[in-house]
Order: structure tokens, then C-alpha cells, then sequence
């Protein structure tokens, strides 16, 4: 039975009217962000909800701390590893994206990615782990509206609370405590580096934490660390 035309574009216009509310909810949580910390992200959430299913009293470890209380060594590690632009560019790495995707293209699977901090951000704070056709679109949208709002130091001050280092440990505080038994303030750049080297798979490293690949890759991030320029 074919929709009468009237009711088809009625129904058209409700979808990108729900659509637009819920972009502006995502814009109204980002400003409010600007001044107020979020205790949570998507991300934490799903991990959080995962673990409970395997035991119910599970809960995450994770502590807000300040910028100013964060080891400059993890921040000069994580812009070394992740994302050597970032003070720079306006959300995307275009060249970084480029080199990605010839990368995988070369190796005929993903094994390279060219995701930016604020990128990454994004994904963390509203997406879930689920993959859907829109989630990239809404992603570069979010991006933006970070980038449009929050200056570089606070898009990277949550990002450093909010980043996942282990099987439910987040943010830099915990996961310093997690591994060193130290603050988050007071991390040396070794351990900074190793840190910045478990991001791309923490849950693994949280396992086999004197893997190989693991520790040649704090030695590169500890080569690169002196250059990177932190917001």
C-alpha cells in the first residue's frame, strides 16, 4: 500500500525534526561541559554495563582530576603517540587520514587509524561500541561542535579523565594508580609513555603488560615525547 504524499513528507519532517533535537541536546551538553565535568561517557557505560553482567557488583575505577594535576609527562605521551598535531589542527588530521587509509589499503585490513584526540572524544563521550551506517557522520558532527566550543586545553583536560586504560579503569588518575601506585601528577616519562602505549588496546595490556609490542612502542613514544607541543 503506497503512503499518501502528504503523510510521507509528514513523516519526513517529524525524522529530521527528532533528528535536530537530539543534535542539540548533544550541543547543549557539550556547553555545558565547557565549565562542568562530566561523570560519565557512553563508553564508560557500555564497559560498565558489559562487566556487570559477568558480576553484578563490578564497578568502574575512575577519578576526575584537574589539568593542572595531571604529570606533564602523560601529556606530551599522548599527544607523541595519538594524535602529534593536535594543538594545531581544527579536529581532523587529513593527512594523518590519508595515511591511514593507504596504510589498510596496503595491508588489506585495518591496522592503522587516523582518528585525532577529538575525534576520539567524541566517540567516548555520546557513541556506543555498536556499529552503525550514521555512527562516522555523527562522530565528525560531534567533532565539531567540540572544536566550535571548548578550547584545546579543555577538549584535551576531559579527554585525559575519560580514556579507558584497562578492564574498567578510566581516566588518568585511575590509571595511574592502577599500574604505578602514584598520582597522576606525579608519573615519570617512562611510565607516561607506557600509559600512551596501552591506549590503542588497554584491556589487553592491562593482561600482558611486558608484551613485546607494548614495550617497543614506549620506547618509540618516549623518543618523540621531547617534540610534542601540549595545549
Amino acid at each position: 500500500m503506497k503512503l499518501p504524499k502528504s503523510l510521507f513528507w509528514r513523516i519526513v519532517l517529524a525524522l529530521f525534526a527528532l533528528m535536530m533535537l537530539y543534535q542539540l541536546w548533544l550541543f547543549a551538553h557539550i556547553c555545558w561541559w565547557i565549565k562542568f565535568n562530566p561523570s560519565s561517557s557512553a563508553f564508560m557505560e557500555d564497559r560498565l554495563e558489559v562487566m556487570q553482567d559477568k558480576n553484578p557488583d563490578a564497578e568502574l575505577k575512575h577519578k576526575w582530576v584537574d589539568y593542572n594535576k595531571i604529570s606533564n609527562n602523560l601529556k606530551r605521551a599522548l599527544i607523541a603517540s595519538e594524535d602529534a598535531k593536535f594543538v594545531d589542527h581544527e579536529g581532523f588530521d587529513w593527512e594523518g587520514i590519508a595515511k591511514a587509509y593507504e596504510k589498510n589499503k596496503k595491508k588489506g585490513k585495518i591496522v592503522a587509524g587516523g582518528s585525532t584526540i577529538s575525534q576520539q572524544l567524541a566517540k567516548n563521550l555520546f557513541l556506543s561500541t555498536k556499529r552503525t551506517p550514521w555512527r562516522k557522520g555523527e562522530e565528525v558532527l560531534i567533532t565539531l561542535m567540540l572544536e566550535t566550543v571548548m578550547d584545546k586545553q579543555r577538549i584535551f583536560e576531559i579527554y585525559l579523565n575519560v580514556i579507558e586504560w584497562g578492564n574498567g579503569v578510566f581516566g588518568a588518575e585511575a590509571a595511574a594508580r592502577h599500574y604505578f601506585k602514584v598520582s597522576a601528577s606525579k608519573l615519570t616519562a617512562e611510565q607516561a609513555a607506557k600509559l600512551a602505549a596501552m591506549v590503542p588496546n588497554p584491556r589487553y595490556y592491562d593482561k600482558h603488560r611486558q608484551a613485546r609490542g607494548l614495550l617497543s612502542k614506549t620506547i618509540i613514544i618516549l623518543d618523540r615525547m621531547p617534540d610534542a607541543e601540549i595545549p
